[in-house]
């Protein structure tokens, strides 16, 4: 299956192109942070420390404190693909925050993003 790839890359390698996407649209690496902590319940704290480890993407989702249950309100698509009819739940979470990450750069609020 082709998206084993994603989930063995390094999270270092991966995060810091979210928070590029983001910066370039105006936004912050800060709020960048804020919605990976919303979705996988790790502080800012955590996800700066695991970017400097050798932590792969998809033990980035597996091992998250607590993923949102709000999640699943998540819709539309990335890649392509809606992210909702994603068959893999890891695939699946991955595309969560690419999505969340997208409504960032297209400028929506953050209680948008965060479904309130």
């Amino acid at each position: 299956m082709p998206h084993t790839d994603v989930t063995q890359m390094p999270f270092s390698k991966l995060y810091p192109l979210l928070v590029n996407k983001a910066v370039k649209k105006g936004r912050t690496r800060e709020e960048v942070d804020q919605v990976t902590a919303w979705l996988t319940g790790y502080t800012s704290e955590e996800i700066a420390r695991l970017e400097q480890s050798d932590i792969c993407y998809g033990d980035f989702f597996c091992g998250a404190p607590t993923m949102n249950p709000n999640r699943t309100h998540i819709t539309g698509k990335v890649c392509g693909v809606q992210v909702e009819m994603i068959g893999d739940p890891l695939m699946r979470e991955i595309r969560y925050l690419d999505k969340l990450v997208d409504e960032l750069a297209k400028g929506k609020s953050m209680d948008q993003i965060l479904r309130k």
